[in-house]
């Protein structure tokens, strides 16, 4: 975060009557010192870079044809059941644009409404933490636990807390935390990573769920079966202690109401309404771009966020809460606003439109690219069209140039997001940013740096233009074959040989279209 990390309790003073600045798109809450920015995620810590390049790891998910299987049959039910019930809604496409408008306004104004949140959240006897980065983080949320006294925390389901790397940071100070959504549970058993941003373990099916339970879960019955209801009964067994034990929850949050202080956080299990209302201490991590500005705002994507997400018509638990309130809930209550790279998206004027994802991981779901791969692929907590830009993004684009290259440009990301976020547009202006970057950086341009700026100079010119293209005939010599492969060219020569090498490449026609032109339409020219 470009400010300096502090925090207000209840009583605390608040400037009013002027609005916080920006900088740069460097987010400033009014009454703060400014110190060095750290404008990226930061190295070494938490889980947005992969140790190896998407094309890499995508090889080995390739091979795995169980894998495969577990996620096409996932996502095409995920799909289907979006499909339904966003068909029940007359004005789908309304509430899309709406969720865009919003979104769009609250980063044009998240200076100013970050400050008017933490000035509600105060009030109602919550203390706001600021934390420029993942390490800041950590650092403020291990502190506070530490500080109750408490050696294990329950956690609800949380992007940002993954982001983070919070379990490891825990751990290293000695305190265990417990994941409760189901999902994790099973990623957190399995010394596994998620895979989604919704459905963390799709890569696993229930045969394979049922092995991991019967050899990890304490007292589990040796006859416990792979039926989902046997399932979750015993992870419901082996949670319920957890929740009426711990002394401090840790959470997420979905949403943050900026004039009223109140945070949201939705999910199907039930989990997160005992993580949030049982413990004594409930300390909530968000991400900056969280915020709506009204209870009006809100009301919009309490209608896009399940049926793009999970494809129902309203999520199973919604939970609000303002602050702390005497006899009911947590008495103590902080949130940790997280920048980690945000501010940096936010002064991209190309890219900031990012920063409007809800996580309903719709995108994921109908991407060809994701089905197949799978997220771990991506190195990044966020796989998928919305990881392929947010990761770079976050982290600077040469630490996850691969990420932009994941896809296949074909749109079907952009059709299905609740907020409209082009994503196609944005995966072209990565791809431009890392050219740039090596361009600066290599002092030999690479072999297809030379390859795309002779195709540049040739286009450049109608008169080159037209001779290449009348060259490209000689590739025709490539194509001469009757059999089953006619008019394709299987193996090209040289270094193009890599192209071919996975696809065939069309035989140049006889003619080219200007000289078709000039033949059959040039007397009416």
């Amino acid at each position: 975060m470009s400010v300096a990390p502090q925090e207000r309790g209840k009583g605390a003073p608040q400037e009013r009557g002027k609005r916080a600045p920006q900088e740069r798109g460097k987010v400033v809450p009014q009454g703060r010192t400014l110190l060095p920015v750290v404008v990226h995620a930061p190295r070494g810590v938490g889980h947005l870079r992969g140790d190896e390049s998407f094309p890499d790891a995508a090889r080995g998910a390739l091979a795995d044809t169980q894998l495969r299987r577990n996620l096409g049959h996932a996502t095409a039910t995920i799909r289907d059941k979006r499909a339904k019930v966003v068909g029940e809604v007359d004005d789908w496409e309304a509430l899309r644009t709406a969720g865009k408008a919003i979104k769009d306004h609250t980063m044009a104004r998240l200076p100013e409404l970050l400050t008017q949140l933490e000035a509600n959240v105060t009030a109602a006897g919550g203390v706001v933490h600021w934390a420029r980065d993942a390490t800041e983080a950590n650092q403020i949320v291990t502190r506070l636990v530490a500080e109750t006294g408490s050696r294990e925390v329950v956690k609800v389901k949380s992007m940002a807390t993954q982001e983070i790397a919070l379990n490891e940071a825990l751990a290293d100070a000695g305190i265990e935390a417990f994941e409760t959504d189901l999902a994790e549970l099973i990623v957190q058993l399995g010394d596994d990573k998620p895979s989604h941003i919704l459905v963390p373990a799709i890569h696993k099916n229930r045969a394979e769920i049922r092995e991991l339970f019967a050899r990890t879960l304490p007292g589990v019955d040796p006859e416990l079966t792979d039926d989902p209801a046997a399932l979750a009964g015993a992870a419901r067994q082996h949670l319920r202690e957890r929740f009426l034990t711990a002394k401090v929850g840790i959470s997420g949050a979905n949403f943050a109401v900026a004039d009223t202080g109140t945070l949201s956080v939705v999910e199907s299990e039930g989990n997160g309404r005992m993580c949030l209302t049982l413990p004594e201490t409930l300390i909530t991590v968000m991400g900056i771009e969280k915020l709506v500005p009204t209870w009006q705002d809100l009301e919009v994507f309490l209608q896009l966020l399940p049926r793009s997400s999970t494809g129902e018509r309203m999520n199973p638990y919604t939970s609000l809460w303002t602050g702390v309130h005497e006899g009911d809930g947590p008495q103590s209550f902080h949130l940790v606003l997280l920048d980690n790279g945000r501010t940096a998206v936010l002064a991209d004027e190309a890219g900031r439109e990012t920063l409007n994802c809800i996580r309903c991981s719709a995108c994921l779901n109908v991407c060809p690219v994701y089905e197949r791969a799978g997220g771990h692929a991506y190195g990044s907590v966020y796989p998928g069209p919305i990881g392929a830009i947010l990761s770079p993004q976050l982290t600077g684009i040469e630490d996850n140039a691969s990420l932009p290259y994941a896809s296949t440009l074909c749109g079907a990301c952009y059709e299905v997001c609740p907020v409209k976020i082009d994503i196609p547009s944005i995966l072209v202006h990565l791809r431009a940013e890392h050219v740039e970057a090596q361009r600066e950086t290599r002092r030999v341009p690479t072999a297809e740096a030379i390859s795309m700026a002779a195709a540049s100079w040739t286009m450049a010119d109608a008169s080159r233009w037209e001779k290449a293209q009348t060259a490209s005939r000689a590739g025709r010599l490539l194509g001469r074959r009757r059999d089953k492969d006619a008019g394709r060219i299987r193996s090209l020569p040289g270094p193009l040989a890599a192209w071919t090498a996975a696809r065939d490449a069309p035989r140049p026609p006889a003619e080219t279209f200007r000289q078709w032109w000039a033949r059959d339409r040039g007397a009416d020219t």
